[in-house]
């Protein structure tokens, strides 16, 4: 079992920053790909960035150029720093961490952190 535990969340004003971060308790982001997804109130949980093993990184449309996703892994945390934010980035963010072929499938959550974009 892999237990994530997700921090760095809370309030920040429009155009503010905030840096989350995900730490694993074994160190499997040399082969996972970590992720962060987010939810907000009365939506379903949408897909926010990933970096693969090999250090690809992916992201929604709405934070392109805004955020970025980064992985340490002599620390095994992977990371979200959040630029510019808007009151639209306001939700629970949750790590993920997730490995597939065709014999296994892994997937592991985070409890969740809570930003909140608002003046």
């Amino acid at each position: 079992q892999v237990q994530l535990g997700d921090s760095g969340g809370g309030w920040v004003q429009p155009g503010g920053s905030l840096r989350l971060s995900c730490a694993a308790s074994r160190s499997i982001f040399r082969i996972y790909t970590g992720g962060w997804y987010r939810q907000a109130p009365g939506k379903e949980r949408e897909f926010v960035a990933t970096i693969s093993s090999g250090g690809s990184t992916n992201y929604a449309d709405s934070v392109k150029g805004r955020f970025t996703i980064s992985r340490d892994n002599a620390n095994n945390t992977v990371y979200l720093q959040m630029n510019t934010l808007k009151p639209e980035d306001t939700a629970v963010y949750y790590c993920n961490a997730q490995y597939n072929n065709r014999l296994v499938n892994y997937d592991y959550w985070g409890q969740g952190t809570q930003v909140t974009v608002s003046s």
